[in-house]
């Protein structure tokens, strides 16, 4: 998975928490950013990586997101290791 398919990734993921307005109000109370805010800096990697944080940090929501995508559980976890702070470290 490239960065621009991680970011599409975390857009319907951003979209997806948007519908639901307490998921939205938990990301945002987490965030320390209001929902309009978020929504508004939805282009931001950082913002994204965010989202896809908190995605992967509730396994009910997550599977619920991928059940509604028809995405594969895993896709989550590789769209983040290609967002901002997100690379795996290279053991040597």
């Amino acid at each position: 998975m490239n960065s621009e398919q991680a970011e599409i990734l975390a857009l319907k993921a951003l979209a997806f928490l948007a519908a639901d307005t307490e998921l939205m109000d938990r990301f945002a109370l987490l965030s320390g950013m209001a929902p309009n805010d978020i929504v508004a800096r939805a282009g931001d990697g950082e913002v994204l990586a965010g989202v896809m944080d908190f995605l992967l940090s509730d396994e009910a929501v997550l599977t619920d997101f991928c059940a509604a995508h028809d995405i594969d559980p895993e896709h989550p976890a590789r769209a983040r290791q290609n967002l901002p702070g997100g690379a795996l470290p290279h053991w040597t």
